[in-house]
């Protein structure tokens, strides 16, 4: 392997928008900061809403039937 070819990897912290602080490496090499983390995410939080605007599914079940009746 060649010398000096590879970047530095070192131990940094990326601050989330929660306040959140996550211990990382990174060839950045620098603290960072991000917008959003698994302790503020709505899929991981549970708080997520699923949204049926205008009936999508019931007209997806009107149109193709409904899956695995015969």
């Amino acid at each position: 392997m060649k010398a000096d070819l590879h970047p530095a990897y070192a131990e940094v912290e990326a601050t989330c928008s929660c306040g959140n602080v996550i211990k990382t490496r990174s060839t950045l090499c620098q603290a960072f900061h991000i917008d959003v983390c698994s302790e503020c995410h709505p899929f991981y939080t549970g708080k997520q809403k699923v949204l049926d605007t205008g009936g999508r599914i019931e007209r997806f079940k009107q149109r193709f039937g409904v899956v695995g009746t015969k």
